[in-house]
């Protein structure tokens, strides 16, 4: 199985096979809690992280939230 190519943030990614939103966020490391993500230039609900499937050609941003004051 090829790998598949996605935009993240602006740069390329390949991953191994089409996986959820969730699972990239797992991947990487991120807080759910403190991110926003757009696939295809939709907002994506958290609450569908594991049903948003990411293939070939998806364009992912991920936007962190920062405090301050």
């Amino acid at each position: 199985m090829s790998k598949i190519k996605i935009l993240l943030n602006g740069e390329e990614k390949f991953l191994e096979q089409k996986i959820s939103v969730a699972q990239l966020i797992a991947d990487l490391e991120l807080d759910v809690k403190k991110i926003a993500v757009e696939k295809d230039l939709e907002i994506v609900n958290p609450n569908q992280f594991l049903e948003v499937i990411l293939d070939e050609g998806s364009r992912i941003e991920i936007v962190h939230f920062i405090g301050g004051g």
